[in-house]
């Protein structure tokens, strides 16, 4: 086996290397941005209270629901204009981190 076959391509800032890549690393999950039409739990917590229904237009800013996390209350607010197209929560849930809260379409 030549070593040459074990080494990869990587390229940095328009500089391209020749080294050895991991197997984590060619298994990596490409970056892509965060959604705006979903409103996700940044943090385990309980949903306190839903301020918005389905079907109900919301302005980039205004307050959607409230999580309690860490003894505090955060106000998740929209990132977008639009209508709330599907709500996934109800009052009392305990969510993980990541989970889909509110869809807007």
């Amino acid at each position: 086996m030549n070593i040459e076959e074990d080494l990869g391509k990587l390229k940095i800032n328009s500089i391209i290397y020749t080294t050895r890549l991991s197997t984590k690393f060619l298994k990596r999950q490409p970056y892509k941005p965060a959604d705006p039409r979903l409103v996700m739990s940044f943090i385990p917590g309980t949903v306190l209270e839903i301020l918005v229904k389905e079907g109900e237009s919301v302005s980039a800013g205004d307050d959607l629901l409230i999580l309690d996390a860490m003894k505090m209350q955060n106000r998740l607010k929209s990132a977008i204009d639009g209508k709330v197209k599907k709500i996934n929560v109800v009052k009392g849930d305990k969510v993980s981190k990541g989970h889909v809260m509110i869809e807007i379409g």
